[in-house]
């Protein structure tokens, strides 16, 4: 069983933090820039889904992309797009700049997450790239736990602008400890020599795989409840609740931290409990929270506590669905990992992009909403989670 560094995987948890950092760190500034762009909470909010495009579109480049170069060029490039797409939010004068902004950043940032997955997949077996993903998601995790957190800090001294600063200077140092770091883990013998039309064929192969596909979907659909709360926390915690910037930021970190308590326990118990069967108890574990959360957005107003322990449980739970879903994914994926890591981060993506746009048309409370697409998504995740064939290795 090959093994990994401490170090090593700190740094792929680095270069995934941007989208937990972008994604975050200005929630709790959304009413504040409503307020400033004369606009509504939810307006402002579109440029979550519109980061989630971003997202989407942008791995689907760099999967093959770092198939056919390697896993280190890419880098550069996103890191530094990343980082003057996040200068160009700084003066953005309306919600359209800053959709159009956020767009670009997710572009670039996008790119840590497709290496960091292809790169696991480049070093390690089955088994100990589930529990290199579980560590991963340990310490990534920390960016969603600070980012609110950081965010309302900032809003106490500067404006909201000084938000995206920062995350300037993030995208810069990532790109300093790729360039000094990061070691290329795809041997030039390893890489695929592909053209577009070689490109689509790869992705239409990929997809038809049973052993990726299910794994895949199981992966992206229970990982979509993520997606709602965060295009839904802040009309929830701080428009429906009356939370503080500050409360708010506490509130959204302890649900970090149950997703990260949730991948030391799925690490902890590899040696009892197969991936497989992780990932169905970490499915099981979302089902009850979602089923929690729409009971109390059926009541008009429930106590928060109840609201709480819905959602910790339903986006804790990725904490066990995250880890072993991609571990399956990926599995089988040899030199293609690049391809594949792209596929799955850009249908995980398209989820959010999808949850992120319904908000806007459903009619109910904002917990209702959030609540009824919570269940909606890990539903269809469950699905896809009770087909997968029980992996050989497992």
């Amino acid at each position: 069983m090959r093994q990994y560094s401490t170090a090593w995987i700190l740094l792929l948890a680095l270069l995934t933090s941007l989208g937990p950092l972008s994604i975050d760190m200005y929630l709790p500034a959304l009413p504040v820039m409503a307020s400033e762009f004369g606009v509504s909470t939810q307006m402002v909010a579109n440029s979550l889904p519109a980061y989630f495009l971003g997202l989407a579109l942008g791995q689907l480049i760099y999967g093959p992309l770092s198939d056919r170069i390697g896993r280190k060029p890419p880098l550069y490039f996103g890191l530094a797009l990343f980082s003057l797409a996040s200068m160009l939010c700084v003066f953005a004068q309306n919600e359209w700049g800053l959709i159009a902004a956020r767009i670009l950043q997710a572009l670039g940032g996008c790119v840590g997450v497709v290496i960091a997955r292809a790169a696991i997949r480049d070093r390690l077996d089955l088994q100990t790239s589930a529990q290199a993903f579980s560590s991963m998601m340990i310490v990534m995790t920390i960016a969603p736990i600070i980012a609110p957190t950081l965010g309302a800090w900032v809003l106490r001294w500067m404006n909201w602008q000084a938000i995206f600063v920062v995350l300037t200077c993030v995208g810069i140092i990532c790109c300093l400890c790729v360039h000094f770091f990061f070691k290329e883990t795809l041997a030039k013998e390893r890489r695929l020599n592909l053209n577009f039309q070689q490109v689509l064929t790869l992705y239409f192969a990929i997809l038809k795989d049973r052993d990726f596909r299910f794994p895949m979907l199981a992966g992206c659909l229970t990982g979509g409840a993520l997606f709602c709360y965060i295009s839904g926390s802040s009309a929830v915690m701080m428009d429906q609740y009356g939370l503080s910037e500050t409360a708010f930021a506490y509130v959204f970190g302890a649900n970090a931290i149950g997703i990260m308590l949730f991948s030391a326990l799925n690490k902890k118990i590899s040696g009892k409990l197969g991936v497989l069967q992780r990932l169905k108890l970490g499915s099981m574990i979302q089902l009850s929270g979602a089923v929690i959360l729409l009971l109390a957005g059926s009541l008009g107003y429930a106590p928060l506590a109840l609201v709480m322990i819905g959602l910790f449980l339903a986006v804790s739970g990725i904490g066990f669905t995250g880890p072993n879903a991609m571990a399956l994914a990926m599995a089988k994926q040899g030199a293609r990992a690049g391809t594949a890591s792209a596929v799955m981060g850009s249908v995980q993506f398209f989820c959010g992009l999808i949850g992120g746009v319904l908000l806007n048309f459903l009619t109910g409370s904002a917990l209702l909403n959030m609540a009824v697409l919570m269940l909606l998504f890990i539903g269809f995740g469950m699905f896809a989670v009770f087909h997968i064939l029980q992996p050989q290795s497992d």
